[in-house]
């Protein structure tokens, strides 16, 4: 799926064309809705919790997730080539952007990694906790997870969430930043109604989908 974040957000002209002249999504398909988030932002936290949640809960078919946890970070790389990164509300920050990372990319279920990372954003302060509370609320697996963020893998994640995110045109200069369908849109109207905007995109694509009557 990272993978297909670069091929969505690259600036190469050549490869841009050829999304132009890509088909169009069949009217029953998913909208895609990426969420440009930082772990611990409240704006991120309201995002999720009170949009998207209950969007996907309300017509699960209508949307497919992808999760791009990094926000306004920068990334490094120190002395002994290992990654350092400076995050918005710091470094307990960083740490569960890592955490995220890790949980997004292990977790393939749908919904449970949304309600993970529903449950983890709602209290980050101490990103550990969260995630071992929301693994044990949600039935997930721990001890993968956990070698990931204890190892440079989940650095690595985040750096490839980090370059997606500077990818994204226009360039993020609030978190979270929403796409639907590869476009930015109408930022304030997604943040404050994304079941509404899915819908428009939606209906747009044919006839109304029954849970947008």
């Amino acid at each position: 799926m990272l993978i297909l974040l670069y091929k969505g957000f690259t600036n190469d002209p050549q490869q841009k064309a050829l999304q132009d002249n890509m088909p169009q999504p069949a009217s029953d398909a998913p909208v895609y809705v990426m969420v440009f988030y930082e772990a611990q932002c409240p704006d991120s936290k309201n995002f999720v919790i009170k949009q998207l949640q209950p969007a996907y809960t309300r017509a699960p078919s209508l949307i497919e997730i992808q999760f791009v946890p990094y926000g306004k970070a920068t990334t490094s790389t120190n002395a002994d080539g290992s990654l350092a990164f400076d995050c918005q509300h710091g470094p307990s920050e960083c740490e569960a952007n890592i955490i995220h990372a890790c949980v997004i990319e292990a977790v393939h279920d749908a919904k449970v990694r949304l309600d993970m990372v529903a449950c983890m954003i709602r209290d980050n302060r101490i990103p550990k906790d969260a995630f071992y509370r929301c693994a044990k609320e949600n039935g997930v697996e721990i001890e993968s997870i956990q070698k990931c963020y204890d190892s440079p893998h989940g650095a690595e994640l985040l750096k490839l969430h980090g370059e997606a995110t500077h990818a994204l045109r226009p360039a993020v200069s609030f978190i979270p930043t929403i796409t639907l369908d590869g476009q930015q849109g109408r930022q304030a109207s997604i943040l404050k109604d994304l079941f509404g905007e899915v819908c428009k995109i939606a209906s747009g694509r044919g006839p109304k989908p029954l849970p947008c009557e």
